[in-house]
């Protein structure tokens, strides 16, 4: 008896010949149109599960050098074990949500710890491992070690659901119908080939907006596209976008800069940040910044003089930081775990969320030109 593909069904003995037909012109198109990708040169598990976790959430353009760098300075699993967590997260800097990298770190030491640093060829082994959810398990897999499990990211789920002819949102009773449909197309020998050429058509033609049908190599099977639904499909989610509005407290003694650690749970864990916080309803922004620092610091500043504004966008939320260089009136608390005194060269070897980078940017800028910096005072009351 012949067994049944592990994650994937027996194909429909009745699967027309249309169907099945779908993978070879997609693979084909892929084979002489898909970008030179540094992860692509290679079948090492470590460096694509590595390329899947940064793409997640992340442009193809932001990862490359983000890639690059994080493999001079972690080559393999014992070079990311061995890593202290700070050092990740500063290679990580920029990236955004932070969770990822610290999986990777995780999920390196117990595969050094318990595999030898070898990442497994067994998908029940990895979906144990932190960070390895359906898709990255599924993208390892398939990509490194040739098993036939689909994968179906953003990119992919919009090819499939234009060429199913899904309406709505992408969802996961879709995905369940999209995965019915991959159990007819998904081919037993390439199946790395197919779910890179199906992420990959989505990225390049079959785009969010403004897919170039006529160049798509499996235009002859999209629903979407003979109805005239595929600028609409799938149906963009409605997401409502929080502002919020904070101070930042640039203290400077002696010419180092107070900065501090978030606490080791939610929101940009563990990185360094200046002193501040979210402005109450009804607070001025001096207010605010003497509350938020007396609140985390014990101490009231003094000399407060406007730095700059920065604005920056995460998922669910944007963020204006209205910064202001202070001193503080009585002696600065003395430096510990997660409150140091940094000199502004030493303070990019510290890893923090890039509203706090920028703020670095400026003050490196500020530092170069002169006296004063740039900064004039600012009337709080005007």
């Amino acid at each position: 008896m012949t067994k049944t593909r592990p994650g994937v069904r027996r194909k429909n003995r009745d699967a027309g010949t249309r169907e099945r037909a779908f993978a070879p012109p997609l693979i084909a198109w892929y084979r002489t149109h898909h970008r030179r990708l540094p992860w692509r040169a290679s079948t090492d598990p470590y460096k694509i599960w590595v390329s899947e976790v940064m793409l997640q959430q992340t442009t193809v353009k932001a990862v490359v050098p983000y890639f690059e760098r994080w493999m001079r300075l972690f080559p393999d699993l014992f070079a990311l074990a061995r890593a202290p967590l700070q050092r990740i997260l500063r290679a990580w800097q920029g990236l955004g949500y932070y969770q990822r990298a610290r999986n990777l770190h995780r999920a390196a030491r117990l595969l050094v710890r318990r595999h030898g640093g070898r990442v497994p060829n067994d998908e029940k082994t990895l979906r144990r491992l932190p960070g390895f959810g359906p898709y990255t398990t599924a993208a390892v897999m398939s990509l490194a070690f040739g098993r036939p499990l689909p994968v179906i990211d953003a990119n992919a789920r919009r090819v499939l659901m234009r060429v199913v002819g899904l309406a709505g949102e992408a969802s996961a009773r879709n995905d369940r119908v999209l995965r019915e449909y991959l159990h007819g197309v998904f081919p037993d020998k390439t199946p790395g080939l197919f779910n890179q050429a199906i992420m990959e058509l989505g990225a390049l033609v079959c785009r969010n907006r403004n897919p170039q049908c006529l160049i798509c190599p499996v235009l002859d099977y999209c629903r979407a596209a003979r109805e005239g639904n595929q600028e609409v499909t799938p149906r963009p989610r409605k997401r409502t976008t929080k502002k919020i509005k904070a101070v930042v407290a640039v203290i400077e003694h002696r010419g180092r800069f107070l900065i501090q650690k978030r606490p080791p749970a939610g929101l940009f864990a563990g990185l360094w940040e200046f002193p501040g916080g979210k402005i109450n309803w009804g607070e001025s922004r001096e207010e605010a910044l003497r509350r938020e620092v007396q609140e985390e610091v014990g101490a009231e500043v003094q000399n407060v003089r406007f730095l700059t504004t920065v604005n920056h966008a995460y998922t669910n939320f944007r963020v204006t930081l209205h910064v202001f260089k202070a001193e503080l009136k009585r002696f600065p608390p003395r430096p510990g775990p997660d409150r140091r005194w940094v000199s502004l060269s030493a303070i990019r070897r510290y890893p923090m969320p890039s509203g706090s980078a920028q703020i670095v940017n400026v003050l490196t800028q500020a530092h170069g030109a002169g006296s004063h910096h740039g900064v004039q005072p600012e009337n709080f009351s005007s």
